[in-house]
Parts: C-alpha cells; sequence; structure tokens
C-alpha cells in the first residue's frame, strides 16, 4: 500500500483509507460479521486510516469499529467527527461549544474502547460559536493527549483559514470526485497553500461513478440516496451519459469506473487522501489498486472534458443539508 502524508505535521497514512459510515447507515443492507471482517482486510492490507463520526448511525459506527480494533489499535490511524446533534425538537443540529467538544470526544473514546484519538474532526460548522473557540478547545485535547491532530469537514476557505491560525489543521474531510468539483475554486487551494490535506468522502461519487446505479430502482426502498437530487430519476438519467463515457475510457485502460474515479482523484494532488467507503472485501482490493494507476495526461484532459465543473445534474445533498456546508 502506497502512502501519503495526512497535513504537515508528520502523519503517515495510507494513500486511501476506509469510509466505515455505510457499515452502520444510509447504503444498502447492513451486515456487522462483513463490515468487522472488512475492517480487519483494509488492516491486513496496510489499508490503515478509518475514517467514522458520532453521528453514523448514533454513536452505533464507533462501537462497531472498538469490535473491529479492539486487539489492533496500533495497526490504526482513528479518525472521527462530533457536532452532528439531534435538537430537543426532534430535528438535526450543529454544536460547537467548547464544553460539548470535550464532552463529545469523552463519549468516542468510551465507545471507540480507546484513551486517544488520531483524528478528531468537527462534523460541520457551527455557524452561532466562533471556529477559533470550537478548534481552541480542540487544541487542548491535543495538549492532555487526549486528541492526536485535528481536522474540520465541510468548512470554507476563510474559516479554514481562521481555524488554521488558531490551532493547526491536519486535514478537512469534504465531498471531491469527477461528479463533485467545486472544492476547486477555494477550498482545495487554501488547503494545498496552509499544508492540511484534503480527505475526499464519496469519490466514487456515493456509487454512482461505478456505473451499476443505472436508474432509482437500483436502491434499496430504504436507501438515502433517494433522498439526494441527483439520484432522482431525471438526474440519474442525465448523469449516467457522462458515466457510460467513463466506462468506456476505464475499460480501454482496463480498469473499473470506480477505480479509475478514485485515481482521478488521487491525481490531483499528492496531499489528497480519499476515503471511499465500503463494507465488502472485494471492494477495498478494487480500491487499493487503483491506488497504482498511473492516469496519462490525455486520460485527465477527457476524464475533465467529461465532468465539467458545476455540470452534474442535481445538488449533492437536499436543500436542508445544503445549508450546513460550507460555512
Amino acid at each position: 500500500m502506497k502512502r501519503r502524508f495526512l497535513g504537515s505535521q508528520g502523519l503517515e497514512v495510507s494513500a486511501i483509507g476506509l469510509g466505515c459510515m455505510g457499515m452502520t447507515i444510509q447504503y444498502g443492507e447492513l451486515d456487522d460479521i462483513e463490515s468487522v471482517e472488512a475492517i480487519h482486510h483494509a488492516l491486513d492490507n496496510d489499508l490503515n486510516l478509518l475514517n467514522t463520526a458520532d453521528a453514523y448511525g448514533n454513536g452505533k459506527n464507533e462501537v462497531l469499529i472498538n469490535t473491529a480494533i479492539k486487539d489492533r489499535r496500533s495497526d490504526v490511524i482513528l479518525n472521527t467527527k462530533f457536532g452532528q446533534v439531534t435538537n430537543s425538537d426532534g430535528r438535526g443540529g450543529v454544536n460547537g461549544k467548547p464544553s460539548y467538544v470535550r464532552e463529545a470526544c469523552e463519549a468516542s473514546l468510551s465507545r471507540l474502547g480507546t484513551d486517544y484519538i488520531d483524528i478528531f474532526s468537527q462534523h460541520r460548522v457551527d455557524p452561532d460559536v466562533p471556529i477559533e473557540e470550537t478548534v481552541g478547545e480542540m487544541g487542548r485535547l491535543i495538549a492532555e493527549g487526549k486528541v492526536r491532530y485535528i481536522g474540520l469537514s465541510e468548512a470554507s476557505s476563510e474559516t479554514i483559514q481562521r481555524a488554521h491560525r488558531e490551532v493547526s489543521i491536519t486535514c478537512v474531510e469534504t465531498e471531491y470526485s469527477l461528479w463533485t468539483r467545486d472544492v476547486e475554486e477555494n477550498i482545495l487551494p487554501t488547503c494545498l497553500e496552509l499544508g492540511i490535506s484534503l480527505m475526499p468522502y464519496a469519490p466514487i461519487g456515493r456509487g454512482f461513478l461505478s456505473g451499476e446505479i443505472k436508474n432509482i430502482d437500483d436502491l434499496n426502498e430504504n436507501d438515502r440516496r433517494r433522498d439526494h437530487p441527483r439520484f432522482s430519476s431525471s438526474n440519474i438519467a442525465e448523469n449516467y451519459r457522462k458515466v457510460q463515457a467513463l466506462k468506456e475510457i476505464s475499460f480501454s485502460l482496463g480498469f473499473k469506473p470506480a477505480q479509475i474515479a478514485i485515481a482521478w482523484v488521487l491525481s490531483q494532488s499528492d496531499q489528497i487522501v480519499p476515503i471511499p467507503g465500503t463494507k465488502h472485501r472485494k471492494f477495498i482490493d478494487e480500491n487499493i489498486r487503483a491506488t497504482d494507476i498511473a492516469l496519462s495526461d490525455k486520460d485527465l484532459i477527457d476524464l475533465n472534458k467529461i465532468f465539467p465543473v458545476g455540470e452534474t445534474s442535481g445538488d449533492r445533498y437536499p436543500s436542508a443539508q445544503m445549508s450546513k456546508l460550507g460555512l
């Protein structure tokens, strides 16, 4: 497994990580045994960066990871997130108050069965709490040895800069793929300038860039992607035209579309460490193989022509969730 540095503080990780969200929520049928075996398989193949959050299944994802890494903690670079909460009215909210930062960290440590978190990230920015106060408390957790590094998720360029002036930020997690390229305008340049790594989730477009999702009926009835505008019947039809072109390029190179999608993200900068999610060992093998793909200049030009910035049909989240991005 190839390796890359995450951030500029010397943390070395596998060139891709493993997004664990889908092991407890969101996509398809759930199988804890298969998920634990998938994590073991990743670690056995030196894929050591695991990404989770306290919001995934209301803590269930962290408990699942605890089960998987119980005897292998030293093999893992563990990234968990905090801040997405359910308010008293049952609606989702964000909490970035310093007191909650500490409360959330202690709860995650307990669920994960560990005495330190390698990378502790704010899941969404709290517009009511200055980012300096939030990351300031995260920095105190570093000083206490409970956290090694800190990150942000779906933050704006301005917020990233302000946070980094307060405490060194190691990584910024955001959606980035062939069909989600808006970060190229401000967020990615800011990260590259400051020595912060971009940690793209959904580099395969929530599975769409694999070419296996041709219409809405390919998703289970309880699949959360049905709520995402890009997966509406009309938008899937429009977006799939681009995927068909991706498939042609991929097969001509001897790889699967999902592998080329990951390779494209990796090719954008050495400071990028994508975290494709899966709960199946065979896909972990395919994703690892993608780290060895060297796309030519012509390949990159062709792919960029197929997926121009801003031309994907449909937003990547429902409107209520879109309003919480880029703060």
